[in-house]
């Protein structure tokens, strides 16, 4: 087994119910070399306290202020030594597997990104000594621009080469709550890259806080970042705008119907008035898919 390592970087903000889980499921890794950095966002719920039993094991840096979730990665990035990071919102729970099936993957794929799978929770958080899976199931790209299959975009289901990331200045704050399609964006030349299809390695947990039940600043920051792709704010400049556009119709179609279905109609009218290009693009792009048929499943033993 190789010994590449691994900078786990946990940001929290207010998440004094949940940030205990998220801490243990780090020291819960199976096997190093591995750092564990956690940053709380300012807090003012408890959460510092419970993070101060952990200051013998991990990393904790405490900020005055609050940044948002992206600056507060952004610092995390600042004092990683890894080579790879590995985030974790303060909320979510990585399976006991996850560095050894990354590790995995890096020694036989070499890739820079890995696009990781995620598991949904609601309560309790799962138990952290189940079995480890026997393998995973993997798509390798030679850059993230060449992805056929669908990805729930989340910032604790990304692994990223700490090099690439920082070339491409890491994560974007005035993106947030869509800073991970942000960030994908941003990293579609930053080389080889894998998804992972099956087992989980991380798992997501619903909650009421969630930023995916607040559709109208969602919709608000993909408008953002559609604003950012027509001024030439991404890499790749016009060549690749017809994959940024392909890649961008996925979400914005998701958001439509999201606003549809929470009775925001105007909402739902604004976004598909900007984003229709690009949702034509995704259907051109998943038809063109389905004639020349998806990239092979490669099976990896753990």
């Amino acid at each position: 087994m190789g010994m590449t390592s691994f900078s786990i970087i946990i940001t929290s903000h207010n998440q004094a119910n949940f940030i205990r889980d998220a801490v243990d499921s780090a020291l819960a890794q199976l096997h190093g070399p591995h750092e564990i950095i956690v940053v709380d966002d300012a807090s003012s719920d408890g959460s510092q306290a419970i993070l101060e039993e952990y200051v013998d094991t991990v990393r904790l840096i405490r900020l005055q202020n609050n940044v948002g979730a992206g600056s507060a990665r952004n610092v995390g990035i600042e004092a990683a030594h890894g080579e790879f990071l590995v985030f974790l919102d303060g909320d979510d729970v990585l399976l006991p597997w996850a560095l050894d099936a990354y590790r995995r993957i890096l020694d036989s794929e070499r890739p820079q990104i890995i696009l990781s799978t995620m598991r949904w929770f609601e309560r309790g958080a799962p138990k952290l000594d189940e079995r480890m899976p026997e393998h995973v199931q993997v798509v390798a790209y030679e850059t993230l621009l060449e992805k056929d299959r669908p990805y729930r975009a989340s910032a604790s289901a990304l692994v990223i080469n700490r090099d690439a990331f920082t070339k491409v200045q890491g994560w974007t704050n005035d993106a947030f709550p869509l800073d991970d399609l942000d960030a994908l964006i941003k990293l579609f030349h930053s080389g080889r890259t894998v998804q992972v299809l099956a087992p989980p390695m991380v798992c997501y947990r619903i909650h009421a806080a969630n930023s995916i039940h607040q559709v109208a600043i969602c919709a608000a920051a993909l408008r953002r970042i559609m604003k950012k792709e027509a001024r030439g704010g991404y890499p790749g400049g016009q060549a690749n705008r017809g994959q940024r556009y392909a890649f961008l119709g996925g979400p914005a179609l998701f958001w439509v119907r999201k606003a549809c279905k929470s009775g925001l109609y105007g909402e739902a009218l604004r976004l598909l008035a900007s984003a229709w290009p690009m949702i034509f693009a995704a259907g051109v792009r998943k038809v063109g898919v389905s004639v020349k048929g998806r990239r092979a499943v490669q099976t990896i033993a753990l």
